[in-house]
């Protein structure tokens, strides 16, 4: 789950590539950790590298659905690699799903209290239902496409819906302060060539489905950016700022919208 300040501020210097590998310890529980150990102000840059976790979270996902429909069902497959994705990530996003669905379906229009219950690391009726819907509809979609299509949709859509939520930390200030996060961590808002360098990371695998598959790029690509803009002006009138559970929320829901497209444009 991520946070940021409001403002872009200086940071020490650290190498490059501390970077991206601070984003794949972050939001994989692959053991990247064994391999190198980035500084800790690394952290702070993790959101312009997530898309990039997203071609591994993605990649795993796809390749156990595609290997998996050769064996069994496929019903069998899609349930398989959405287990492997929730292992490979620790239920991450799912987690912030929850807390924003129980904050905003619990507390109203008070904004204290939204991000009271959001904090809750309890979850309440509104967030099981949301993880249950969400589940069902994210099964469904997937389960439409043929197995390959599905893959190959996944590899695209996971950075790609990564890229996209990743750009309310350009849009809103954090709604917390650093002693009050859950992390204790303030990330930074990326720089322009961070945020382009996002934007590669998430488009280059969405262009290259989009060509292979010859699907309607135009609603693919315009349908998510819709859901994303409407969450963006929920969470700006509730709490004038976003969260990390948010940011969770806010991947997934969008990524999904690229299933449900894609399902129904078949």
């Amino acid at each position: 789950m991520l946070m940021t300040n409001s403002e872009p501020t200086a940071e020490p210097r650290t190498p490059w590539y501390d970077r991206p590998w601070a984003a794949l310890i972050f939001f994989t529980r692959l053991p990247f950790w064994r391999l190198h150990q980035p500084t800790k102000e690394s952290y702070r840059s993790v959101v312009e590298w997530w898309p990039l976790a997203g071609w591994i979270t993605g990649g795993v996902m796809a390749a156990v659905l595609y290997c998996s429909s050769m064996l069994f069902s496929p019903a069998l497959a899609v349930v398989l690699a959405m287990v492997a994705r929730v292992l490979l990530t620790g239920a991450l996003h799912e987690d912030g799903l929850a807390d924003f669905i129980d904050g905003f379906g619990g507390g109203g229009s008070d904004r204290e209290r939204i991000l009271a219950i959001m904090k809750d690391s309890r979850i309440g009726t509104y967030g099981v239902l949301g993880l249950v819907f969400y589940a069902l509809l994210l099964f469904f979609a997937l389960y439409a496409m043929p197995a390959q299509l599905a893959a190959l949709c996944i590899l695209a859509a996971d950075p790609f819906s990564k890229m996209v939520a990743g750009q309310v930390i350009m849009m809103l200030p954090y709604a917390r302060t650093e002693e009050t996060a859950k992390s204790k961590t303030v990330y930074r808002r990326p720089s322009m060539l961070a945020g382009v360098g996002l934007a590669v990371q998430g488009l280059l695998p969405m262009g290259f489905f989009l060509w292979l598959t010859g699907i309607n790029w135009e609603y693919v690509l315009f349908v998510p950016a819709v859901v994303m803009y409407f969450l963006y002006l929920l969470i700006w009138r509730r709490l004038r700022g976003y969260t990390g559970d948010c940011c969770g929320a806010l991947c997934l829901l969008v990524e999904l919208t690229v299933y449900l497209v894609v399902a129904a444009l078949l």
